[in-house]
C-alpha cells in the first residue's frame, strides 16, 4: 500500500524538540495561539448567539422564541462539530492538516463577517460558512498537536493539557469583548469583532508556520492506492477502535450536560441570576467567561500533575469516570439554584460554584480524549478518528440544544430539566467506573503495556 507522507509524519519518533511551551515541541506555540484566536471566534459568537435570536426585534434581536431559538442553536453547534468528519477525511486523502487548518481559518472568518449583516439569509448563511470552516480547522489541529510527539512520549497528555490553555485563554476574553458589544452596543458588532480575532489567527498561523514543518503535509501522490486496497485492520486495532467507541459514547453524555452554557445556562444567567457585583453591573454573557477561567487557572495544574505521575497516573477510562462525576456535582447545584428563583433572581455564586465543577470535569474527560483518540487511533485513520471524537461533540450539542427547549421561568420546570440531566451523569460516571478494566485491556498491546 501506498504510505503518505502524513501518515508517516504522524507516527515519526525522532528527537524530541524542547523548545516550546515547557520543554513541548515549538509547533505547539503555533497551534496554541492559532486555537486561540479561532476560539475567541467561535465563543464569542456563541455567548451571544441565542441571546440575541431570543431579543425582541425592538431590541435588535430576532425575537424567536425560547423553543426555537434553543433548537437553532443546537441544530448550528451540532454542525459546528459533525462536520469534523468529513473535515477530518478531506485532510487525511487529499489536502493534509496544515493546509486544512489554513482553509478553515479563512472560511471561518467570511462566516462571521457574514453574520455582521443584518440579514436573514447572511445570517443563517454565516452560520454555515463557521460550520464548514470548522470541520476542516478542529479535527485537524488536533491530529497536528498529537503529531508534534512520539508514540510513548509521555509529554503527550500534558501537551494536550497547555493547548487546553490556548483554547481557554480565547473563550475566556471572548464573551468579555464579543458580549460586551453585542449586548451593550450592537449584536452585529459582537458577531465583527468574532471575524476579526479569527483573522488574527491566520495570520498567525502564516507567520510561524515553518514550526509546523514535520507534521501535517499534504499527502503524497496516491496512485499506489489505485492500484492496492488498504490494509485491513489488525485485531489489535479492532479492539482500540472499540475501546476509543466507548469513550466516544460516554462523551456524548458529558456533551449533553456541559454544552447547555449557551443555551439553558445562558438564559438562567440572563433571567434568574443577578447580574452585578460590589455595585457593578456586568452582561449576563459574562457568565460564559467563569469555565475558561478556571480552566487557565488549573490547566497547569492538570499538565504537571499528568507528566508528575507518569504511568501512576489514572488510566484515561477513569478519568472519564471522573469528568462524569464532577460534571453531575456541577448539575446539583444549578438544581438547587433552579428550586430558589421563587424568591427572585438568585447569587451569580450558583453559576460559578456549577462551572468550576464541569472545569474540572472537563479537564479529567476532554484534552485526555483527544490525547487517547490521537494515540490509539491507527496512523492511516488519524484524521477519521477525530472526526469521529467530535461528532460525538456534535451529537451531545445537539442533545443540549434540544434539552434546552424545555426551559421556563419556573422552579418546577428547571428542578425537572437539571435534575434528570444531573442523575443521568451521575448514573454514567457509575457505570463507566465499573466498567474501566475491560477498556483497559481492550487497549493492550500484545506485550501487555497499558495504553489506557
Amino acid at each position: 500500500m501506498g504510505t503518505t507522507v502524513y501518515e508517516q509524519e504522524v507516527v515519526a519518533d525522532g528527537p524530541k524538540d524542547t523548545s516550546g511551551f515547557g520543554g513541548h515541541p515549538s509547533g505547539l506555540t503555533t497551534l496554541f495561539f492559532t486555537e486561540f484566536w479561532e476560539r475567541f471566534s467561535y465563543y464569542g459568537m456563541r455567548a451571544i448567539l441565542v441571546l440575541y435570536m431570543a431579543a425582541p426585534v425592538e431590541q435588535g434581536g430576532l425575537g424567536f422564541d425560547t423553543v426555537k431559538a434553543t433548537s437553532i442553536y443546537g441544530t448550528y453547534t451540532m454542525s459546528v462539530y459533525l462536520t469534523n468528519l468529513p473535515g477530518g477525511l478531506i485532510a487525511d486523502r487529499f489536502l493534509g492538516a496544515r493546509l486544512a487548518v489554513l482553509l478553515g481559518g479563512i472560511v471561518i472568518a467570511l462566516g462571521h463577517f457574514s453574520m455582521a449583516v443584518n440579514s436573514m439569509p447572511f445570517f443563517y448563511g454565516g452560520m454555515a460558512l463557521i460550520a464548514m470552516g470548522t470541520g476542516l480547522l478542529k479535527p485537524n489541529i488536533s491530529v497536528m498537536v498529537g503529531g508534534l510527539y512520539g508514540k510513548d512520549d509521555l509529554r503527550r497528555d500534558g501537551g494536550f493539557s497547555i493547548f487546553y490553555i490556548g483554547i481557554n485563554s480565547g473563550a475566556m476574553v471572548a464573551p468579555l469583548v464579543c458580549g460586551y458589544l453585542g449586548q451593550r452596543i450592537n449584536y452585529h458588532l459582537g458577531f465583527a469583532a468574532a471575524g476579526v480575532g479569527m483573522v488574527l489567527g491566520v495570520i498567525q498561523y502564516l507567520a510561524h508556520r515553518r514550526r509546523l514543518a514535520g507534521v501535517g503535509a499534504k499527502p503524497a501522490s496516491r496512485s499506489d492506492d489505485v492500484k492496492t486496497p488498504r490494509q485491513p485492520l489488525t485485531e489489535q486495532e479492532k479492539r482500540r477502535l472499540m475501546a476509543i467507541g466507548l469513550l466516544v459514547f460516554f462523551s456524548l453524555l458529558f456533551w449533553a450536560a456541559f454544552e447547555q452554557s449557551g443555551s439553558s445556562f445562558t438564559l438562567f444567567a440572563d433571567r434568574q441570576t443577578r447580574t452585578s457585583l460590589l455595585g457593578f453591573d456586568f452582561p449576563s454573557s459574562w457568565f460564559q467567561s467563569v469555565n475558561s477561567f478556571f480552566i487557565l487557572a488549573l490547566a497547569p495544574v492538570f499538565a504537571w500533575l499528568w507528566v508528575r505521575m507518569g504511568k501512576r497516573q489514572p488510566s484515561s477510562a477513569a478519568k472519564f469516570s471522573f469528568g462524569l462525576l464532577f460534571l453531575g456535582i456541577g448539575m446539583v447545584i444549578i438544581t438547587i439554584a433552579g428550586s430558589l428563583i421563587s424568591t427572585g433572581p438568585v447569587s451569580p455564586l450558583w453559576l460559578v460554584g456549577l462551572y468550576f465543577f464541569h472545569t474540572v470535569g472537563e479537564l479529567c474527560l476532554s484534552p485526555v480524549g483527544l490525547s487517547t483518540v490521537t494515540r490509539l487511533a491507527p496512523a492511516r485513520m488519524a484524521g477519521l478518528m477525530m472526526g469521529v471524537w467530535f461528532t460525538a461533540t456534535s451529537l451531545g450539542n445537539k442533545l443540549a440544544g434540544w434539552a434546552a427547549g424545555f426551559y421556563q421561568d419556573d422552579a418546577g420546570a428547571l428542578l425537572r430539566l437539571f435534575g434528570i440531566t444531573a442523575i443521568v451523569a451521575l448514573a454514567a460516571s457509575a457505570v463507566l467506573g465499573l466498567m474501566v478494566p475491560m477498556i483497559r485491556r481492550l487497549a493492550e498491546q500484545p506485550q501487555q503495556e497499558k495504553e489506557l
